[in-house]
């Protein structure tokens, strides 16, 4: 074949195929973008009743397109339920309930982020309305909304207290408070977020009412503290409040939370450097040592022993039973600590009430017990001396706080008078303990040592 031949025949067969083609888009032209849009009820009441509370959206693509979905009512106000949103081809259905973006009527002035509600009883005209780079198209029909249960689930209180939060079991700021204030019954979730979005949800505090009930809700956070967890990083975080109704309304309130000083406490007695976790000996007693609520007797120094044998401790009626041993806050939390300060002496019918040192929770302190005692860990010191501690002025409560430091160790000692000496329990047991106030005794039976009372000159015993 020569040359002119083959091109009349390439020719040819390029012009058949244009023919063919124009052919069948006169004959067949191409779908339509958009097709089977139906709302499939045109009634519907959404009052969460479980009755014609929906109805169902369907709708065809046959190319990718961005999707709309309004509805406007017969005053001109129009609400979105799809906002071009990019979809591919196919087909499609959605449960439509009434519930569209947030949005406030004239005259309202309701607290927080509504970020989905109902729309207004009434009738609309829907649309529908599929767009791409090529083309568009729409689809309308109408839908009466009756009998509809629009009452948002406003939140209209919503408090945090304190707004510095220092979860550390020290008994200051240990807690934060958050009561949410409810006009409707719904689901209601109370959480911190960080700046990453981890959630830290807060549980509801028993009150009597039901969770979700319409009134006065209560949250309580400790961090986790109180469960032997480690609390969130200190920081800034955002507390959010979440009310949802049973028609899928939702409105979400929002604040601040400060977290300072967070960590789990841990500190304990340690065992000296040889011989028993306490250390224990006997000397005589002088009246300037006594102390009251009123005046503070002479301290008796620390003693210069590192050791005691386990033999039988006699101690003299009317002597003084002196202890030391060493705390160690080996934790990252500084620990707080209230007195007496180490070097106090007690006599035996005293307790640390009775000297004004009452108990403060969340503060620490070393106690000394006996089987003759009359109340548990009658005897009770600060858990380092006052030097070594560091103090912390709170002008909110204009109060001095006292701190051991993560990583300190401290000696502790002092001295209880042995008055009483009870024939039946001669010797007894005399031992320490770790005392965290109003929460727990970590250590309640440290470095016992029997101890034996002798009669004193002119005792009757």
């Amino acid at each position: 074949m020569d040359f002119p031949k083959l091109l009349t025949v390439v020719i040819a067969v390029i012009a058949l195929a244009v023919v063919g083609v124009v052919g069948y888009v006169v004959l067949r032209p191409p779908t339509a973008l958009l097709s089977n849009a139906a709302f499939e009820m045109a009634l519907i009441s959404p009052n969460a009743d479980g009755v014609d509370d929906l109805t169902t959206i369907t709708y065809s693509l046959a190319r990718p397109a961005q999707v709309s979905i309004t509805l406007e009512n017969e005053s001109g106000d129009r609400y979105t339920f799809r906002d071009n949103e990019r979809r591919t081809s196919g087909d499609y259905s959605v449960l439509f309930s009434g519930i569209v973006g947030g949005y406030t009527l004239d005259g309202e002035d309701i607290p927080g982020d509504i970020q989905t509600r109902l729309i207004p009883n009434g009738s609309y005209t829907w649309v529908i309305d599929a767009h791409n780079d090529d083309d568009s198209a729409s689809a309308t029909g109408t839908l009466d909304v009756v009998d509809a249960d629009s009452r948002p689930p406003v939140i209209s209180s919503f408090s945090i207290n304190p707004g510095i939060f220092t979860p550390n079991q020290d008994g200051i700021s240990d807690r934060v408070d958050i009561n949410v204030y409810l006009e409707k019954a719904a689901d209601l979730s109370v959480y911190l977020e960080d700046n990453a979005g981890q959630r830290y949800y807060l549980d509801e505090i028993e009150q009597g009412r039901e969770p979700g009930d319409m009134g006065n809700h209560e949250f309580d956070y400790d961090g986790g503290v109180d469960q032997g967890m480690e609390p969130p990083a200190d920081g800034v975080y955002t507390v959010y409040a979440v009310a949802q109704d049973a028609e899928g309304q939702r409105i979400m309130r929002q604040g601040t939370l400060e977290i300072q000083d967070g960590g789990l406490p841990q500190v304990e007695i340690v065992a000296q450097t040889t011989g028993t976790d306490v250390y224990f000996e006997t000397q005589p007693y002088d009246e300037a040592m006594h102390t009251t609520a009123d005046e503070t007797g002479a301290m008796i120094p620390m003693p210069e022993g590192v050791m005691s044998d386990l033999t039988t401790l006699e101690v003299v009626q009317g002597d003084l039973l002196v202890f030391k041993l060493t705390v160690w806050n080996y934790g990252d939390t500084p620990i707080r600590t209230i007195g007496p300060f180490p070097g106090t002496v007690y006599d035996f019918d005293q307790q640390y009430s009775t000297i004004g040192a009452y108990v403060e929770p969340g503060a620490w302190r070393v106690g000394i017990n006996c089987d003759t005692a009359l109340s548990d860990f009658p005897w009770r010191w600060a858990i380092a001396p006052k030097d070594q501690l560091e103090a912390v002025y709170d002008e909110t409560q204009d109060a001095t706080y006292y701190y051991l430091l993560p990583g300190a160790r401290a000696e502790v000692w002092g001295a209880v008078r042995l008055t009483e000496l009870v024939p039946a329990v001669n010797p007894q047991d005399c031992w320490a303990g770790l005392i965290h106030e109003r929460v727990e005794t970590l250590q309640t039976r440290v470095g016992a040592r029997e101890v034996k009372i002798a009669p004193g000159p002119g005792s009757a015993n």
